[in-house]
């Protein structure tokens, strides 16, 4: 880190070019970072939900397995496999939502950025 830092500072001194090339990648490591944190929590939560369903099917198989031992129904295995369906939609829909998200906020990032850098200097850092 430090030497990235020191690297910075000798270029900015020396050109305006420089600078502002200086100031892209500072922005970019920013957003790197920025999104490497938002898809690690985005991965913890899913994680977390993945659990929770397990733990909700296997309660519910205790429970039918319960039931089948006092009568011996099939209403409850079909409303235990409806439970689940229900439970893999929802986790689709949560990932589907997460994944959006992100999206928008690595065009945002790819928009700002673009705002941020003039057309000279754009080439410049696109010739590098």
């Amino acid at each position: 880190m430090r030497m990235t830092m020191t690297t910075m500072m000798t270029m900015t001194t020396t050109r305006r070019r420089t600078t502002t090339i200086t100031m892209t990648m500072m922005m970019m490591t920013l957003m790197m970072m920025i999104t490497t944190m938002t898809t690690i929590t985005m991965l913890l939560v899913i994680v977390t939900i993945m659990l929770l369903l397990l733990l909700m099917t296997m309660l519910l198989l205790m429970m039918r397995w319960r039931l089948k031992s006092r009568t011996r129904t099939r209403a409850t295995t079909t409303t235990t496999t409806t439970m689940m369906m229900m439970m893999m939609m929802m986790m689709m829909m949560m990932t589907m939502m997460m994944m959006m998200m992100m999206m928008m906020m690595m065009m945002m990032m790819m928009m700002m950025m673009m705002m941020m850098i003039d057309d000279d200097d754009m080439m410049m850092i696109m010739m590098r």
